[in-house]
């Protein structure tokens, strides 16, 4: 599933290629795509014109003329190409978005599992599942003290708690495993048990890392692809993830692999301290 990175190095590709042009038609091959009222949204963007795209963690907020905004969650697979309006439909193709200068959006989605929906700009917190997101990483408000205080009421371990968007938002499996082993957390910590240093420790290399994953637009481990159809560069730089079995590059310990709440998660044995 494209993380933080990889959806803001969407949003970085995807804007100088659309901003400015105006819809002329909008086509759902796939309907179930769009998550609000299906005749609505291809009633009212006809006419519309791409004024900017915004980011929430991992949502792509498409700002639109006359106050509506299309937000839009890629899940595991979703893309967006800008081709011409005529040329063929790819299989996995299931919106296009149709310009008065003969170009076409279209969202590509293997799985299907990506979602728009079409609402006022400035209700995102009200109407879509950003209103339940905790603060992005690299923001004025995801200060150490934050961190500290947010995992103060978590029970649970830390691996399910940076996955589960309410403390953090934006980070993904990938991600989470780099950044506790950076910080040397196992993965199945108690959250609320972690101390107060490791804690700030973890708030500055969760800034780290997704500061240098989005300047190498991302990671590339299956199937990302920025809106220019190109793969990120962070791949090259993963310590942990894809890496069980291979020694931990600090003490030679051989990475393991564990499921934590159905999700594969790396970490080496000795470095990673759990805290319970």
């Amino acid at each position: 599933m494209p993380e933080m990175p990889e959806v803001e190095t969407v949003r970085r590709t995807l804007l100088p290629l659309v901003k400015g042009k105006t819809i002329k038609k909008v086509i759902l091959w796939y309907p179930k795509i769009v998550a609000t009222d299906h005749e609505k949204f291809l009633s009212e963007l006809p006419g519309k014109k791409i004024i900017d795209i915004d980011r929430y963690a991992k949502y792509l907020l498409i700002r639109l003329s006359d106050n509506l905004t299309i937000v839009s969650h890629l899940r595991m697979e979703g893309k967006y190409h800008l081709t011409a309006s005529d040329a063929p439909k790819d299989k996995h193709d299931h919106v296009e978005f149709v310009f008065t200068d003969g170009t076409a959006l279209r969202y590509n989605d293997v799985r299907k599992f990506g979602r728009m929906q079409l609402i006022l700009t400035g209700t995102e917190r009200q109407t879509t599942g950003i209103g339940k997101l905790g603060v992005e990483p690299n923001s004025s408000k995801f200060t150490s003290e934050y961190l500290i205080n947010g995992l103060k009421r978590k029970k649970k371990n830390i691996k399910n708690t940076l996955l589960d968007q309410s403390v953090v938002a934006g980070l993904g499996n990938i991600y989470v495993d780099e950044v506790l082993w950076r910080t040397k957390i196992h993965p199945l910590s108690q959250a609320n048990k972690i101390p107060v240093e490791k804690v700030s420790e973890l708030h500055d290399q969760i800034n780290k890392i997704i500061a240098e994953a989005i300047k190498l637009q991302g990671t590339t481990v299956h199937s990302f692809l920025n809106a220019n159809g190109q793969v990120g560069g962070f791949q090259s730089k993963l310590q942990v993830y894809g890496h069980v079995g291979e020694p931990c590059t600090v003490c030679g310990t051989k990475f393991e692999k564990i499921m934590v709440n159905g999700r594969g998660t790396t970490f080496c044995p000795h470095c990673q301290v759990i805290y319970k």
